[in-house]
């Protein structure tokens, strides 16, 4: 298992519902209730933005608009660790951990997490639909 440095990117996969006018949406940065407080995101030291992309949205068969990033120094310094947790099939599989934490201040660090993505802006935007025929 590798180790993460403090600017290793965790890449995000935003699902289109979370991405508006432009924007990512704090909850793209939350973990939802089934995921135990555990974020999913790739090892960027591992895998780049478009084969994150490629992999979610080919392989996991799931819908993104593109990949955002934190970096694992931005998340610790929220008092959210973040570590490697590869699966069999997934290697690049990390986990940013919210589990110390209430809804309430889940929810005020997503928020801080997006924000942090949005001015690192889209590493990996999903390509646009061919023009109808």
């Amino acid at each position: 298992m590798s180790k993460m440095e403090s600017t290793t990117l965790l890449l995000r996969q935003v699902n289109p519902q979370f991405y508006k006018d432009g924007r990512v949406l704090s909850i793209a940065f939350k973990p939802s209730t089934n995921h135990m407080g555990l974020l999913s995101v790739y090892d960027g030291d591992q895998i780049e933005p478009d084969a994150a992309w490629n992999h979610f949205t080919t392989k996991l068969g799931l819908a993104s608009s593109g990949t955002w990033a934190v970096s694992v120094a931005e998340a610790t310094s929220l008092d959210l660790p973040a570590k490697p947790m590869p699966l069999e099939d997934f290697p690049e599989h990390a986990a940013i951990d919210f589990r110390a934490h209430d809804d309430k201040a889940r929810k005020a660090k997503a928020k801080l997490l997006a924000a942090r993505a949005e001015v690192r802006g889209c590493l990996f935007a999903a390509p646009a639909p061919p023009p109808a025929a």
